[in-house]
């Protein structure tokens, strides 16, 4: 399906959160939406890796990595699991790394940064819980759209 997030602003701008600009696209999907399964977590992928390899269908994966650029949280075997799980795509507050990897997969990945330092590995972070970040408030389950335009959160499914 095509989506336009210029055009879900025009038509629904009132009811949507429009994250501020600054994330790259690093899958080999651009344009991904679904219903939104939260993660929290700083520098430690571990929530991230769990939820990989539940199904995904109809979901992405957002992730508050709370913007740090000293450990990445998703690198190319995570990326496959989400794959082989039928997850959307994933958008990430922080940084991933198997960058060549990652954009042969047919995923939508969304990410701050890229860099090769692996995460940390301490079973830390909340999953489905609400997060804030680049101007946005996503709560479990609301509806992610995201393209090379940018990134809207809707409480409702809007397509």
């Amino acid at each position: 399906m095509n989506i336009s997030t210029p055009d879900l602003c025009d038509e629904f701008e009132e009811s949507l959160s429009i994250l501020s600009p600054g994330f790259k696209d690093f899958g080999g999907i651009h344009q991904f939406y679904g219903q939104a399964v939260t993660i929290n977590c700083l520098n430690d992928n571990s929530k991230i890796k769990a939820m990989s390899v539940t199904s995904g269908h109809g979901k992405v994966m957002v992730v508050d990595g709370q913007a740090s650029m000293d450990y990445a949280l998703l690198g190319d075997m995570i990326g496959d699991d989400l794959v082989k799980n039928g997850w959307s795509g994933i958008i990430i507050n922080g940084c991933i790394r198997d960058v060549e990897a990652l954009r042969t997969l047919q995923l939508g990945i969304k990410a701050l940064n890229s860099i090769p330092r692996r995460s940390l590995k301490r079973d830390q972070g909340e999953v489905n819980v609400t997060l804030q970040f680049s101007g946005a408030t996503i709560d479990p389950e609301d509806w992610v759209y995201a393209d090379e335009s940018g990134i809207v959160v809707s409480k409702h499914k809007l397509i």
